[in-house]
This record gives C-alpha cells, sequence and structure tokens, in this order.
C-alpha cells in the first residue's frame, strides 16, 4: 500500500499537481489521465524519488519492490532473452550464488539457494521468459540476437518485457501502448489482468484503460481527481461533476448580478444604504466558481476529395517478398471502392504495413497486378512518414510547401485547428514532441485532399483529445479508409470491416473486433497450456509431444545438466560427509577420550559433528529432490 498524503509537485517553478491524498492500496490498477504538461510523468518519477515533493508526503513500504518500463537500454550486449531475464534481479543474485556454491561444493549454500529458488519459482523462470518474449510479438529467431540488432520499437517491448518479468509490488507503466500492435495490446491486457501487484498506467489508449482500470485519477489544473472504476466511469462521473459545476456557476453568476444590480441602484439612496451596504456583505462572501471549459482544442475535417472514382483501386493475385524467396502476402486480391472502411487485423509480421505500403506504391509486387485509378489521390500516413518531415522549418513553412497560393492567414487557421496556435506555428519544428510531428505530419494529409486514407499507426504518441479529433473527422470523411492501428476504440469507431493477414493471406474477418479480441486471448492461452505441458489433447509423435518450442527444450537440457551435475556431486560429497562423522562418532564413543581431551576440545568434537550432519542432511534433500526433478525433465524431452 502507497499512502499520497496532501502531495504537492513542481517542475522548475511550475506547480503541476496541488494537494494530492490518494491510497493506492494492493491490486488496485489506476489509469493516469489528462492533457500533455499537467504532470503525469512528472508524477512518476516523484514515486521512484527522482524527484523531491513540493510539500506533503508519499509514503513507501519498506522493501517495496517498484518497477517500471526504462526508456533507454544500456547493456546492448545481451541476448533479448537474457535482457528480459534480467528484469528479475533476484534471481540474479541467487543463480550467482548457486554457481559460487558449487565451486565451493557448499551443500549447505546450494540446499538454501534452492530452497529460495522454490521460493520465487526460479526453476520456471526461463520460460517465464520465453513466454513474454512470444507475447510481446517476438519470434523465436530473435530470442537469442543481441539488443543492438534491434530498432527503437522493439527495444521498447523488451523494456517493457524485463519491466513485467520483475516481480514488482507496483508496475509503472508510461504509454505502454505506442509501440505495440492491437494483437500485443491484447495479449499485454490479459497480461495485466492477472498481475499480482498494483499498477499504475499512463495511457491515451481509451479501450485499454477500460479493459485493465479500477480506478482513474485525472490531472487537470494543478488538480488530481480520483474516480471509481474504468475510464468510461470516468467520463460519465466526470461529466455528471461538470454539470453540477456549471449549474452551480450559473447559479452563482445570476445571483452575482443580481446583487451588483441592486447596489448599483440603490447604494447612494440614505432610505436604502443600510440594504446596500448588507448586499456588498453578500457579494464579498459569494464563492468563486469556474465556468467550466472545454478541453478539447482540436476540430479539424477532411475536405472533400476532387474525384471518387469507383473502384478506387484493385490487387489482383498479387505476391510479396522482402528477399525474393519467402512470400510475406502471396495471392492477395482486394477491391477498395469509396465506401471502403478496412480495420486491418493480424499479428505481428504477417504483412500489415507491407499490405499498406503495397497499396500506397512504396513497395513493388514481385507478381500479380495493382491497378489504381487515374484519379487516385493517397493519403499515407505511418510513423516513419513523420521522419520526412525538415527539423530545420516551421509548420507554416510545410504546409505552405502544398500550395503556394495559400494565404498565410489562412494556413494559420488550418495549423490552429491541429493545435498549432500564435508563436507556434513559426517555430522550427526539431524540438517539437512526437505528437506535436505526428498532428502536422497528419495535417498535411489532410489538406491535400485525398480519396482513399491509408493510415499505419496514426494515433501512436497522440493524446486523448487529438484521437477523438480524428475520430470525428474519419466518420465524416468522403473517401475510404484502410487502417493499421493498437486504438481499438477507434477501430471500433471508424471501421465497417475487418480484414485478416494470415499464412501469406489476406481474408475477411467474421465477427466485430470484441470477437476478435476472444480469439486472440483463447489463441495465447492454448498455446501457452501447450507449452507448459497442461494440455491433455495431445497425440503428436513421442518426440513432439512436450510440445514445447525448440528454445524451450534447449532450456530442459541445460536444466537437466546442470541439475545433473550437482546430484553427481552430492553423491561424491555424501559418502565423504559420513566417514568423517564415523570417525567423529568414533573418537567420542571411545572413553580414554574423556580423559585425553579437554572440555573445550570435546565440545568442538560435537559442533563439527553437528555441522557435518545438517551439510549431508542438505545434501541428502538435494539428491532425493534433483533425481526427481531429471526423472519430470526426461519425460518431457
Amino acid at each position: 500500500m502507497i499512502e499520497f498524503s496532501n502531495l504537492s509537485i513542481r517542475m522548475n517553478a511550475n506547480l503541476l499537481i496541488d494537494g494530492f491524498s490518494f491510497t493506492l492500496s494492493p491490486k488496485m490498477r489506476v489509469g493516469i489521465v489528462g492533457k500533455n504538461g499537467t504532470g503525469k510523468t512528472t508524477l512518476f518519477n516523484t514515486i521512484l524519488g527522482r524527484l523531491e515533493p513540493d510539500k506533503g508526503d508519499i509514503y513507501i513500504p519498506k522493501n517495496y519492490v517498484i518497477a517500471e518500463v526504462a526508456q533507454e537500454i544500456h547493456d546492448t550486449s545481451l541476448t533479448a532473452f537474457e535482457y528480459i531475464l534480467s528484469g528479475d534481479e533476484e534471481l540474479a543474485e541467487l543463480r550467482k550464488a548457486e554457481e559460487k556454491a558449487l565451486l565451493e561444493e557448499d551443500g549447505f549454500a546450494i540446499s538454501d539457494i534452492h530452497q529460495q529458488l522454490e521460493r520465487i519459482d526460479g526453476y520456471r523462470a526461463d520460460s517465464r521468459a520465453y513466454q513474454l518474449l512470444k507475447g510481446l510479438g517476438f519470434i523465436e529467431a530473435d530470442y537469442h540476437k543481441k539488443v543492438r540488432e534491434f530498432s527503437g520499437g522493439w527495444r521498447m517491448r523488451l523494456n517493457i518485457g524485463k519491466a513485467l518479468m520483475c516481480r514488482s509490488d507496483l508496475l509503472l507503466l508510461d504509454e505502454p501502448t505506442n509501440h505495440l500492435d492491437f494483437e500485443t495490446v491484447v495479449w499485454v491486457e490479459d497480461w495485466l489482468k492477472n498481475y499480482g501487484g498494483s499498477l499504475m498506467v499512463i495511457s491515451h489508449d481509451k479501450e485499454f484503460l477500460d479493459n485493465i482500470c479500477t480506478h482513474i485519477i485525472h490531472l487537470n489544473q494543478q488538480k488530481a481527481t480520483a474516480y471509481t472504476g474504468n475510464y468510461s466511469d470516468y467520463l460519465r462521473l466526470s461529466a455528471e461533476k461538470l454539470a453540477h459545476q456549471q449549474a452551480l456557476y450559473e447559479k452563482n453568476e445570476k445571483t452575482r448580478a443580481h446583487l451588483q444590480q441592486f447596489i448599483n441602484r440603490f447604494g447612494a439612496k440614505a432610505t436604502k444604504a443600510k440594504q446596500a451596504q448588507s448586499r456588498v456583505k453578500a457579494l464579498e462572501k459569494l464563492e468563486d466558481i469556474a465556468p467550466v471549459v472545454a478541453e478539447n482544442e482540436f476540430k479539424f475535417s477532411f475536405r472533400t476529395p476532387d474525384r471518387l472514382p469507383d473502384p478506387l483501386i484493385r490487387m489482383d493475385e498479387v505476391d510479396f517478398s522482402y528477399d525474393g524467396e519467402r512470400n510475406i502476402l502471396q495471392n492477395i486480391n482486394l477491391t477498395i471502392t469509396p465506401e471502403t472502411r478496412y480495420g486491418i487485423l493480424g499479428r505481428n509480421g504477417e504483412g500489415k504495413s507491407t499490405l499498406i505500403k503495397l497499396i500506397a506504391g512504396e513497395l513493388s509486387t514481385d507478381q500479380g497486378l495493382i491497378v489504381a485509378s487515374e484519379h487516385l489521390n493517397v493519403g499515407y500516413f505511418s510513423q516513419h512518414q513523420v521522419e520526412y518531415l525538415r527539423l530545420d522549418e516551421t509548420p507554416l513553412w510545410h504546409i505552405q510547401q502544398l500550395d503556394s497560393t495559400l494565404i498565410t492567414q489562412e494556413a494559420r487557421n488550418f495549423l490552429g485547428s491541429f493545435g498549432f496556435h500564435g508563436e507556434k506555428v513559426d517555430e522550427a519544428i526539431g524540438p517539437f514532441s512526437g505528437g506535436e510531428k505526428a498532428r502536422l505530419a497528419l495535417a498535411m494529409i489532410v489538406y491535400q485532399k485525398p480519396n482513399l486514407l491509408l493510415l499505419d499507426e496514426p494515433t501512436n504518441h497522440l493524446d486523448i483529445e487529438m484521437r477523438e479529433a480524428i475520430a470525428i473527422a474519419l466518420q465524416a470523411f468522403e473517401g475510404a479508409v484502410l487502417m493499421v492501428s493498437h486504438d481499438a476504440s477507434l477501430l471500433k469507431l471508424c471501421c465497417d470491416e475487418f480484414m485478416l493477414v494470415a499464412k501469406k493471406t489476406l481474408k475477411p474477418f467474421k465477427g466485430d473486433l470484441d470477437d476478435y479480441r476472444d480469439y486472440l486471448i483463447e489463441q495465447n492461452r492454448e498455446a501457452n497450456r501447450k507449452e507448459s505441458g497442461t494440455t491433455e489433447a495431445i497425440s503428436a509423435p513421442k518426440k513432439e509431444t512436450s510440445q514445447q518450442s525448440r528454445e524451450e527444450r534447449k532450456q530442459l537440457n541445460n536444466e537437466l545438466r546442470r541439475i545433473t551435475r550437482e546430484k553427481e556431486s552430492a553423491e561424491k560429497k555424501i559418502p565423504k560427509l559420513e566417514d568423517q562423522i564415523g570417525e567423529i562418532d568414533a573418537i567420542l564413543g571411545d572413553p580414554d577420550t574423556y580423559n585425553t581431551h579437554s572440555p573445550q576440545a570435546i565440545e568442538k568434537l560435537n559442533a563439527d559433528k553437528e555441522a557435518l550432519e545438517t551439510e549431508l542432511m542438505a545434501l541428502e534433500e538435494l539428491w532425493l529432490t534433483h533425481s526427481g526433478r531429471i526423472e519430470e525433465i526426461n519425460e518431457l524431452i
């Protein structure tokens, strides 16, 4: 349990949070929401001790373990598997101690270490790490690649996996879905629902917050307000609260105007002076209630396309491969009309983004035809489009490059609908945040009046208000939409049908997004059941009956070799200990010993015997435990 008591936080001279009190109970899952700059990440840094509160306290119990998703990876020489496994620091320390104890043939220490490994489920740690890698979208060929070989987005997945590997009391996640596809988000949600600690998550993904949160903390105007329930509950409760606040404000203003009118009219008259003075006092005592101000500053619409040819584009028996040998997509047939509203589904690596790039003309087919209307005007958005922006130029410059006849004021008005106001329009975009650059790239697409929108993760780095603005604009868009997104809310609002990319093919998915979510969860759980050997329906040949992946079989073989060595070491040491104990027993059983040895020497013999017997018992227990485990592994492999 963590206690926030009258907490106030500043960043430099700016007060971000004032007078926040809250109790974070075990297993509570809290979403932190609010506009950018309201102090969400600063709150996390204060919890982690990187920043000191301006006033108030945060009580964190002793030995409380807090896990977070790191923003960087310092040791890129580790493999993906090793990096994930390093998230469990106690496991790493125990394994290091185990190696030392084995070298020293310290049976008592070995037994103690094994009891601790059992306590922390250490013997399943490798399996847990592999499951995390698989769940986060890595394929087996990636497990033992060096971290340095992965791109930034995949390194973020590794950082998420390392945080999930930690056996923590509190897990802090800052925009965890930004670098994930929808399928991986579903897996993460399922994992978090079974997480045994407390969770605090910053996210702009409404569906994600709905699916995992038990509470919401909203940061706004230096206040942190807690709500019970998920994001939808927060919206309802917040709306009720704002409606009540607005009603009080209007009533207050009406009372204020009435009092002021009386004072102005009668205050100078002697017969009314007393009444006027009472009205002055009443006006002074009247509480200031702020009016409700709409938070969303983004409101834009797609410009009407000049033409809407039917069809816009057609794919006939298209094949594609990156290396010319292994097909990514095969025999793809797709016709896109102005009414098309497709959400593209499929696990990572199946070819969703490749399909979008083929339609956008960024890739060429190996076989088959892509026939586009001469009036096709594609608006293509992906994260790498942001990289084409000129960092030394301004938002105004970028828009004016699209239309040399555009009047400056009209350009400013247009950019204002995307959140670029005043001097921001004239600033070089280099220092802009990822969200601001994404907004500018989107604004440039909107201005060009496309009749086909190809959107590959359009909401990454965007806050909830901008996501809502995009959803509203897409619903009114008159052209076709193909979208790949991890944002379930956006997919539900803007897509009429879903297409599934799987096993090199593209087929309609018969169901809605909730059906697809259920399908993914069942697939993931079935895979976990098979990999843990708990499924009953297995009829494959013997070498495949364990249902273990190649990497897990390798892990089992490594464990088998290790515990076999430890068992053999114990077998060698047990007779030696028995002989030493026998020698001491012989000495203590000889009556002359008590005449020839001092009391201190006899006491030492008894102490030595007791220590040897303790070590013998530990080794015998280790031998027995390992013998059973060796039988289990042999049955599995």
